[in-house]
């Protein structure tokens, strides 16, 4: 099971789909789409050592209990959400949200991207948190949450059959993501932006 996998199945896709006021199958299809994006431009934000550390500490400051036994939507922070998602893609964030509501189908637009990411940052946090809860990334190490996003979006690109690990990972989060979309994260990962 993918990372998006792993998230989305703690994800009630009918309250989701209320909240965004779309179909279940229009928010499955946005979710599939933004969870890469947010995964992909964390990682673009581990990449150097101040990033990664900062990065780690806001890991730790989430609660992993967010997606034990399911997500209630109505414990997810908006506001906490739009913050990440602006730390996570700065000025580019407008690109990103603009870029991923072209990249899906017909009903996955800009707008609904730019409410849908807020409210899927504070699930991928806590997600992160649950999976470094254990390791010895959870002690500060930076290069925990580096490695682990690797290892989550390394996954992630070989069950879709790609053949970028021997690209690197901007390869990979280029080939992962298709297109403009992976080529925008490719240059934020080749940036090492901090966080």
């Amino acid at each position: 099971m993918t990372a998006v996998d792993d998230i989305l199945s703690s994800i009630p896709l009918v309250d989701l789909a209320k909240r965004l006021g779309v179909d279940e199958g229009t928010a499955e299809e946005a979710t599939r789409q933004a969870l890469p994006a947010l995964l992909g431009g964390i990682e673009a934000n581990t990449a150097d050592p101040g990033g990664a550390e900062s990065f780690a500490t806001a890991v730790r400051q989430h609660d992993n209990d967010l997606t034990e036994g399911g997500v209630n939507l109505d414990d997810v922070d908006e506001n906490d959400g739009d913050r990440i998602v602006g730390h996570v893609f700065g000025d580019q964030r407008g690109q990103v949200v603009r870029q991923l509501g072209n990249t899906g189908g017909a009903s996955t637009t800009s707008d609904l991207m730019g409410k849908l990411l807020p409210l899927l940052a504070p699930i991928v946090m806590a997600y992160l948190a649950k999976r470094l809860g254990g390791g010895a990334a959870a002690g500060g190490q930076s290069g925990g949450i580096g490695d682990l996003l690797g290892s989550i979006l390394g996954g992630m690109a070989g069950q879709q059959g790609g053949q970028q690990g021997q690209q690197g990972q901007q390869g990979g989060l280029g080939g992962m993501l298709g297109g403009p979309l992976g080529d925008l994260l490719g240059g934020l990962l080749g940036g090492g932006r901090r966080a």
